[in-house]
C-alpha cells in the first residue's frame, strides 16, 4: 500500500510513521521528508497513493497577537487545502483520507463524555482552524468519492510528549509541579501509538470519532505516575482558596502568568469525550495511559 502521509516528523506522526514502517511511506513536509513543502504556501506535487493521512499541523500554543493567530490559519487551513489541491493534481485521486483533529473544534471547558454529535463551538485560533480543515477534508472527499476518517483527539501521551503533558513532565522533575485542588478534575487521553495502530481501519471505515484511553485519569493520577517514572516526590497540593488568589494575580499579567483564571478554570473542571462511536464501528481497544504511558 502506498501512503502519504504530512507531519511524519512530528510527535504523533513519527508514530504513524513507524506503525505503517512497511509499507511504502511518501512523507510531505518542510525538511527530511520525501516531498519537500511548505503546505501553508506550497501545493505540493504528489504522486498517486491509496491512502492520505494529514497529521501536520500547529498546536501547542497560544497567540499572543493577531499575527500569531494568523499562522494558526495559514498552517492548518491554508495548508489543508494546498494539499488538496496537490492530490487534485495527482496520477490518482487516493481511496481514502484521514484527517488528524483535535476534541479543541468543541471548544468546551467543561462536560462529561462529550460525543461526536456535540456543536462545535471553538473560539479560539487552533480550534476555528481545526474546524475550517474539518470542513475543507469532507467536501473534499465527498465531491471526490473518497472514504474520509476524521479523528478528534484528546492530550496525547506518549514519549517526551510536547503541549501540556510535556510541560506536567517538565515540572515535576524540576520540582515545581503543584495540584490544585487535589488534582481531581478528570480530562482525556490517549496513547499515541493507539491512534497511529487504529489509522488503517478508520480509512476503510470512514467517518468522525473522538479517541480515547476510556479511563479518563486526573490531573493528581497523571502526575503520580510522572513522579513514579522520575523517581520525584509525589507533587504537593495547592489549596482552592489560594489557587484562586494566585489567578487573580495572574490576570494581570494575562497568558504569560504560570496561572489566571481562565487557566484555574480549565485545571478544576472536568472534561471528557466519549469514544463508544469508535469501539462500536472501528474496533478501538486501547490500553489505558495508566498503565502504558512511558515518558
Amino acid at each position: 500500500m502506498k501512503i502519504i502521509l504530512t507531519g511524519a516528523t512530528g510527535f504523533l506522526g513519527s508514530a504513524i510513521k513507524n506503525h505503517f514502517i512497511n509499507e511504502d511511506i511518501i512523507t510531505v513536509g518542510r525538511k527530511h521528508c520525501d516531498v519537500i513543502a511548505h503546505l501553508e504556501q506550497d501545493i505540493p506535487v504528489l504522486p498517486a497513493a491509496d491512502l492520505v493521512i494529514h497529521a501536520a499541523g500547529k498546536a501547542h500554543s497560544v497567540p499572543k497577537n493577531d499575527e500569531e493567530e494568523k499562522e494558526f490559519y495559514d498552517v492548518n487551513v491554508k495548508g489543508t487545502e494546498n494539499l488538496l489541491q496537490g492530490l487534485n493534481h495527482s496520477y490518482n485521486l487516493p481511496k481514502s483520507f484521514v484527517f488528524i483533529s483535535s476534541i479543541a473544534v468543541y471548544g468546551a471547558e467543561e462536560g462529561f463524555l462529550l460525543d461526536e454529535t456535540t456543536p462545535l463551538l471553538a473560539n479560539d485560533a487552533y480550534g476555528k482552524s481545526k474546524i475550517e480543515a474539518e470542513k475543507l477534508v469532507l467536501e473534499w472527499c465527498r465531491s471526490n468519492n473518497v472514504t474520509c476518517a476524521i479523528l478528534r483527539l484528546p492530550l496525547l501521551a506518549g514519549s517526551n510528549p510536547p503541549g501540556n503533558l510535556g510541560a506536567m513532565v517538565k515540572a515535576v522533575k524540576k520540582g515545581y509541579y503543584f495540584n490544585i485542588a487535589g488534582g481531581k478534575a478528570k480530562k482525556s487521553i490517549a496513547r499515541r501509538e493507539d491512534v497511529a495502530s487504529v489509522i488503517l481501519v478508520a480509512s476503510k471505515k470512514g467517518g468522525i470519532f473522538n479517541l480515547t484511553d476510556g479511563y479518563h485519569p486526573s490531573f493528581n493520577e497523571l502526575s503520580e505516575i510522572i513522579s513514579k517514572q522520575l523517581k520525584k516526590a509525589k507533587p504537593l497540593n495547592i489549596p482552592l482558596w489560594l489557587a484562586k488568589l494566585m489567578a487573580f494575580g495572574g490576570d494581570f499579567i494575562g497568558n504569560k502568568a504560570p496561572i489566571n483564571t481562565k487557566k484555574l478554570r480549565k485545571i478544576t473542571k472536568d472534561l471528557t469525550f466519549a469514544d463508544e462511536k469508535a469501539r462500536t464501528v472501528l474496533g478501538w481497544k486501547p490500553e489505558t495511559v495508566l498503565a502504558a504511558f512511558k515518558i
